[in-house]
Formats: structure tokens, C-alpha cells, sequence
């Protein structure tokens, strides 16, 4: 039997994305062995879900480094130290250096509020009904120099109802959140999911024509 993936978790909150994936481990359907849990925030809660699940974990302040450029190197040599197969950034609130992340090109994942490539960076909820629209959604993608820019592999998507405000919309995005990023996480596991340089995304070596979408808790082409 092989190994499991090794996966290492950035967070900057609660952890909401990381116990998602921890509950999927726990239950059996997520093949992975946690290895590191690091966060930029003590106060984030994702670093007391890492203690109480066993998983290593670390804070890096970034007022400690007189550089962003520093902070992600000295980031990303813990990363390695860890062992870890793929990076997982759940929540992580930093831009990170385009030559730190470089290596980890086609290992690194990020979930993103919104149907990508709408509204990267902040506030998407907001922005998503400024804008007036019917739907919204999340996405997961590999992970690039440009910001929320990577390949996306798949979405998860909701309707905007009539009366919808900022945090009735994250709410119930939440849980497409942690239905979505497990089922991503588990085709790279499995060994089914790659990137398809510079700009794309292959499933089972074929490459997509469309982000997966997510049905229940299954992707679908």
C-alpha cells in the first residue's frame, strides 16, 4: 500500500478549511498524513486545532523579519523541513514571494471565496453583490506568482438570494468550503490530479476544459 500524502496546512484564522480536512482523514475518506500546521497569527485558531488533532505546528511572525522576502524564505524552509508532499493554504492571508513559492509550483493549493477569475483578493462577498450577481461561489487553484491567478481545478457554486448580506453569503459558502476542498484534495492523493504548465490542469492526464464542479460532495467534469 503506499504511503500517504503528507500535507502541510497555512493558516491565518480559525481553521474552518483545516478541520473540514481533518474531519475527512478522520472519517476515512482522505488518505493523508498531516505533517505541519503553521500560521502567521499566534492567535489563530487554526494552531489549537493543530494541538488538539497532534499535528506539528509553528507561528512565524512576519514583524520578526525585516523583509516579506525573508519572512516567506525562512516560511518555506520549515515547509521543506517538514517533509511535506503538498501545501494546503487555507486561509492564509499573505502574499507570498513569487521565488519562495517557486518550488512548490504544482504542489501548492489555495481555496478562494469566489468563481475565480472574479474577484481575487479581499472581500469577495461584498464585491459579488455590488456587482449585483446571481451567483457566487468558491474555488480551489494551484498556487502561482500572481495572486489568486494560479490554474483553477474546481468550483463550488450557490445562488444569490433576495435579502443576501455579507454574512449570510460567507455562511453559507462555508459549507461549500468544506465540502470543496477535502474532494480537491483527495483526487491529488489519489494521484489524479496535476498541473498542466503553465496554465492548465490535467484529471487522470487528460486535461480540463472547465474547472470541476462540485455536486454534493463528488466533482464533476
Amino acid at each position: 500500500m503506499p504511503s500517504p500524502l503528507r500535507i502541510a496546512v497555512l493558516a491565518s484564522g480559525r481553521g474552518s478549511n483545516l478541520q473540514a480536512l481533518i474531519a475527512a482523514r478522520d472519517a476515512g475518506e482522505l488518505p493523508v498524513e498531516f505533517v505541519a500546521v503553521g500560521s502567521d497569527k499566534a492567535s489563530a485558531g487554526a494552531l489549537e486545532l493543530a494541538k488538539r488533532a497532534g499535528i506539528p505546528s509553528f507561528v512565524l511572525n512576519p514583524r520578526d523579519f525585516p523583509t516579506r522576502r525573508d519572512y516567506d524564505f525562512e516560511l518555506f524552509a520549515r515547509l521543506n523541513a517538514s517533509g511535506a508532499d503538498l501545501l494546503v493554504l487555507a486561509g492564509f492571508m499573505r502574499i507570498i514571494d513569487g521565488d519562495a513559492l517557486k518550488p512548490w509550483v504544482g504542489r501548492m493549493i489555495n481555496i478562494h471565496p469566489s468563481l475565480l477569475p472574479k474577484y481575487r483578493g479581499l472581500h469577495t462577498h461584498r464585491r459579488a453583490l455590488e456587482a449585483g450577481d446571481s451567483e457566487h461561489g468558491v474555488s480551489v487553484h494551484y498556487v502561482t506568482a500572481e495572486l489568486d491567478g494560479g490554474p483553477v481545478i474546481a468550483q463550488a457554486r450557490i445562488d444569490v438570494l433576495a435579502g443576501d448580506d455579507e454574512h449570510s453569503l460567507a455562511q453559507r459558502l462555508l459549507v461549500q468550503e468544506h465540502r470543496l476542498l477535502p474532494a480537491v484534495t483527495r483526487l491529488i492523493a489519489a494521484g489524479r490530479l496535476a498541473l498542466a504548465a503553465p496554465d492548465g490542469v490535467e484529471l487522470d492526464g487528460q486535461r480540463l476544459a472547465a474547472p470541476l464542479r462540485l455536486s454534493g460532495h463528488t466533482l464533476t467534469r
